[in-house]
């Protein structure tokens, strides 16, 4: 299957870590291999946050500085989250079951959902104690200890940032992104706050208040930001038109097939894409012949792009003058949009030298501006300039996912 993308050689020292932890780190369609790949990153991160939890804690306290202290609660919230994202990933892993015959994949996007919203409410914590000491300032002492617990701080968390984006990158996940993410905002918190901390200690300008209000809002954006990338494959996003046009040119590339229409992608979970169609081929093929080629197709699709799909055989008339109809309609719809496509189309005379009886379905993108029946009509009409008096029976497809959509 296609993945967001490979390793490079920036990514040396993670691919030597993975390598040691992850059993088969190249099979990332298998649960127990992302499964695997949460594991190292969630052990990892929970024990290196847990001791720089400790280590600024201490320092801040003695410094009695609120920002430091603040930053050790928010790599005691980042632990917290780690443990949730362990959890994710180790639900994420079960197999399918009778309840659950698409298996537990999706447990991995609510992972990343509760680590979004634990950052966006560490965040409005550290808001509102900012604004308190803003009000009610205090002086720090800020030392040398306290310099130097930072300064580990910041390298530790970008070691952490480096290696949870080259494992997301490989993996797809939004738990890792979320978690390398997470890091980021940290490297960027502790340099504020060390920052803000030297201006004071030279110039007794209180600004360590200031340096955690603009760390919070930094904090709960990303959060935010989050929240809406994890939500929305839950919600059931459009799938990415690359996937799209690859499965389209797969389908398209083997002999007898005609054309293919109705494409319907479901994900369930990283590695747990499932898909039907429906593929056009002559009427006159042999059955068996339609069915050994689309058992070929869905067979090279699982092989290649770990996707599940269903193929439908829709029989196409290419004899009798409606593969010249169905271009002909097409032509013309182009004129309304270009994403517009017609298929199915069938045309019957009720009554010997009577008027004709058209049947088509046609797919409609949901941002084309004219709305059903708008398009109906203006279907009839294209087809009453081929037919007079005709009648016309248009479905009007949508939903279904398109390679001319932009």
């Amino acid at each position: 299957m296609g993945h967001p993308s490979q390793p490079r050689r920036s990514d040396d020292l993670a691919t030597r870590i993975v390598a040691h932890m992850v059993p088969d780190p190249t099979d990332l369609d298998d649960p127990a291999t992302r499964a695997a790949y949460g594991r190292l990153s969630s052990v990892t991160c929970v024990l290196l946050n847990v001791l720089l939890s400790i280590g600024k804690g201490a320092a801040g306290v003695l410094a009695g500085s609120v920002s430091v202290v603040a930053d050790a609660i928010n790599n005691l919230s980042d632990a917290s989250s780690n443990v949730v994202a362990l959890i994710g990933f180790r639900l994420a892993s079960r197999p399918a079951d009778e309840g659950h015959p698409f298996g537990h994949g999706r447990f991995e996007y609510l992972a990343g959902l509760a680590v979004a919203m634990l950052i966006v409410v560490m965040g409005a914590q550290l808001g509102r104690s900012s604004i308190e000491h803003i009000l009610w300032p205090t002086p720090t002492d800020f030392n040398v200890p306290t310099v130097l617990a930072l300064g580990a701080s910041i390298l530790v968390k970008l070691g952490m940032m480096r290696l949870n984006h080259s494992m997301g990158r490989r993996t797809g996940s939004k738990v890792l992104e979320a978690t390398a993410i997470d890091s980021r905002n940290d490297v960027i918190t502790t340099s504020v706050v060390l920052a803000a901390g030297i201006v004071s200690q030279l110039t007794d300008v209180q600004l360590d208040g200031w340096a955690s209000l603009g760390v919070a809002v930094l904090i709960v954006a990303s959060g935010i930001g989050l929240m809406r990338d994890t939500v929305n494959p839950l919600l059931g996003q459009t799938p990415s038109t690359t996937l799209v046009r690859r499965v389209y040119d797969r389908i398209m590339g083997y002999p007898s097939v005609l054309g293919t229409h109705d494409l319907l992608i479901h994900d369930y979970g990283p590695g747990r894409q499932f898909a039907s169609a429906h593929v056009e081929m002559a009427a006159d093929t042999t059955v068996r012949h339609s069915h050994e080629v689309l058992d070929l197709i869905e067979r090279d699709l699982l092989r290649e792009e770990g996707l599940r799909i269903v193929l439908h055989c829709d029989p196409i008339e290419t004899t009798n003058g409606l593969a010249d109809l169905r271009n002909w309609l097409a032509a013309r719809l182009a004129g309304i949009d270009p994403s517009l496509s017609v298929h199915d189309v069938e045309v019957t005379h009720p009554v010997a030298g009577g008027p004709a009886h058209v049947s088509l379905d046609c797919y409609r993108p949901e941002r084309l501006p004219i709305d059903d029946d708008e398009l109906r009509r203006r279907i009839t009409d294209a087809v009453l300039l081929r037919y007079p008096d005709a009648s016309c029976d248009i479905v009007i497809d949508t939903g279904f996912v398109s390679p001319l959509s932009p």
